[in-house]
């Protein structure tokens, strides 16, 4: 059995195409050839956090996957980070544990953040403003993620924290994106045709009425039931809703909080072609992703294959 430490982890990571093993989980899952039980949750109020357990395993694979990551939101104001966690690696055959990740919960920051990728590749228009919603690690990685599927460097960030904002403005120019920031959430909408949330709010942030034709919204932060970052109104007036999980999403994430969402298609069967997704450059696109145990799976495996190969 490897423990293996956090330095690690980013090491080989820069070798894996994490998109690309998105893609192949999310496409694998809507394929039925999936093992991913509904996720566990411990909720905190004082101070405000969750705890995720999510489990699973794609049949005839290696390994399944038992992964804990949480998130505590108060956590920057003392020094840390709002993340962490590990994830157990057992072999699939003998349940034997493998290997004990200790990434502190920088792989469901990158999965999540691959996720992201991924509707931008299939769902979102010619970008010309990317707005996200958060100056948070997931903020942060949603960005790094993103340079690769559009060549649009414009940005405008909304958070509450004008320290933050400007922390998270002067990062991302490092990479090469010009940041504004905004405490205002409808500057956000108004502006862009490329929206990431990834908040933990329990309240709207995006309104219906400030959306542009032809944006994609990409909703990241709602991953309990009690979150919310879009108007209901969002997703009944969209072209296209996409859910990561469909059962997931029909009882958590921006889909279970509308009336009236529609005819909603699984992000895998769009990637797979057995459903359509944007069809024109003026439609409405939705992906509400409330994280899917299967994601955790590909990327652990990988790390594990990559650890050996190295």
């Amino acid at each position: 059995m490897r423990v293996v430490q956090r330095a690690a982890i980013d090491e080989v990571l820069e070798g894996i195409d994490v998109v690309g093993a998105m893609e192949a989980a999310f496409i694998a899952y809507s394929a039925g050839r999936c093992v991913v039980p509904p996720p566990g949750e411990l909720t905190f109020e004082s101070p405000p956090g969750d705890v995720h357990i999510k489990y699973g395993y794609v049949r005839g694979d290696d390994h399944y996957v038992v992964k804990v990551a949480s998130g505590f939101y108060e956590n920057p104001e003392l020094g840390l980070s709002s993340c962490d966690g590990l994830m157990l690696v057992f072999a699939q055959r003998t349940g034997t544990l493998e290997a004990v990740l200790l990434d502190g919960g920088h792989l469901t920051d990158i999965r999540t953040a691959a996720a992201g990728a991924v509707c931008a590749r299939h769902l979102a228009p010619p970008v010309k403003r990317i707005g996200v919603f958060g100056s948070g690690n997931q903020g942060r990685r949603q960005l790094e993620l993103l340079c690769h599927e559009t060549p649009c460097r414009e940005v405008i960030v909304w958070g509450r924290n004008q320290e933050r904002l400007s922390a998270y403005a002067s990062d991302m120019q490092r990479i090469g994106y010009r940041v504004e920031t905004t405490t205002d959430p409808d500057a956000v909408t108004r502006s862009c045709n490329l929206i990431i949330t990834c908040t933990p709010s329990t309240e709207p942030l995006v309104h219906a009425a400030a959306i542009r034709p032809g944006t994609h919204i990409t909703a990241v932060g709602s991953d309990t039931p009690s979150k919310q970052e879009l108007e209901s109104a969002i997703i009944e007036q969209a072209s296209v809703v996409v859910a990561d999980s469909l059962s997931q999403c029909a009882v958590r994430g921006e889909i279970h909080h509308s009336n009236n969402p529609g005819e909603v298609v699984e992000l895998g069967a769009v990637l797979s072609g057995a459903a359509m997704g944007r069809s024109s450059h003026d439609e409405i696109t939705i992906a509400d992703l409330t994280g899917v145990a299967v994601q955790d799976v590909a990327i652990a495996a990988a790390v594990l294959e990559n650890l050996s190969v190295g």
